[in-house]
């Protein structure tokens, strides 16, 4: 399980493109290959769509929305009259557009957060590691609850949508096509006592059923081995989609980094690679896991 895996030459007009944010990257990938070919430069297509170089520098990232009439401009503007063709790349407009699940609860994610959301939810493998807890997508109702409570008594309306929110991230892993998951925990996140004994030996149980499922892979640090191949936390996304570069999530108090460079992903890859080495096979995780258990 270890280096990236090949990315298929499917494209976004060919099948699936995933969520609105992939669409997104998706479409802003293809208008900078077809500008290139074109040999215009971004400050000229800025002023066809009476905006500015940094505009388009962002709607080629991905990273602003898109409006129709400008898309069609700078199509017509790259030489690109072919009917089929700009039908399909439209097309990705729209789908760019579409609300996704997260959005209502755009009041309680962070700016830098949602942007993670509509890109795990597209992601064709998710490799993660934790220190401090279970990782979000693998924790039970009652964890999720401890954790967005973040030790404070009594139940609010906005402790359930958190946890309801990050339920619902869980859900990727059961749909048809559902990445694969491989994640790294340190055992202090296993023996941390999080809501209380009951629900951390529900945790443990629930980690136990979803390492049954082919997709998914989960080994255990131990403590002498912890504290070698990474400081901190952190998640490679990995996509299908050859536009979409693979990213790298680092998540700190007021904010997160998203890390797309080829070193950066490598040092992260060797990262990844080195904490599968030092931790317990998945078998012996899975006796790990039960060994704590028996002891809370």
């Amino acid at each position: 399980m270890t280096g990236p895996e090949a990315k298929s030459n499917s494209t976004g007009n060919e099948g699936g493109t995933g969520g609105p944010t992939a669409c997104r990257i998706i479409l802003g990938a293809q208008l900078r290959r077809l500008r290139e070919q074109a040999g215009i430069s971004r400050s000229e297509a800025g002023y066809s769509i009476r905006s500015s170089e940094s505009k388009i520098s962002r709607l080629e990232l991905g990273r602003v929305g898109f409006k129709e009439r400008d898309v069609a401009d700078l199509l017509t503007m790259y030489g690109v009259y072919d009917e089929r063709a700009r039908e399909s790349l439209l097309r990705l407009v729209a789908q760019s557009k579409e609300a996704g699940w997260w959005r209502r609860y755009n009041d309680l994610l962070p700016y830098w957060f949602s942007e993670y959301v509509g890109l795990e939810e597209s992601a064709s493998r998710i490799q993660t590691f934790e220190l401090q807890y279970v990782p979000g997508l693998l924790q039970t109702e009652d964890y999720a609850r401890a954790v967005a409570s973040h030790g404070q008594p009594g139940a609010t309306e906005e402790k359930r949508r958190r946890t309801e929110l990050r339920m619902r991230r869980q859900k990727i892993l059961t749909h048809p096509g559902a990445p694969r998951l491989w994640t790294v925990i340190d055992e202090s996140a296993l023996r941390r006592p999080i809501g209380g004994s009951a629900v951390m030996r529900a945790q443990l149980d629930a980690l136990l059923e979803w390492t049954t499922m082919p997709h998914i892979a989960l080994q255990v640090l131990p403590y002498e081995r912890s504290g070698h191949a990474a400081e901190g936390a952190f998640t490679i996304l990995r996509f299908a989609e050859p536009e979409i570069p693979d990213i790298v999530y680092i998540e700190y108090l007021v904010g997160a980094l998203y890390l797309d460079k080829l070193d950066e992903i490598e040092r992260y890859s060797r990262a990844m690679d080195r904490l599968a080495v030092d931790a317990e096979s998945i078998s012996r995780s899975r006796e790990l896991i039960k060994k704590i258990r028996a002891e809370i």
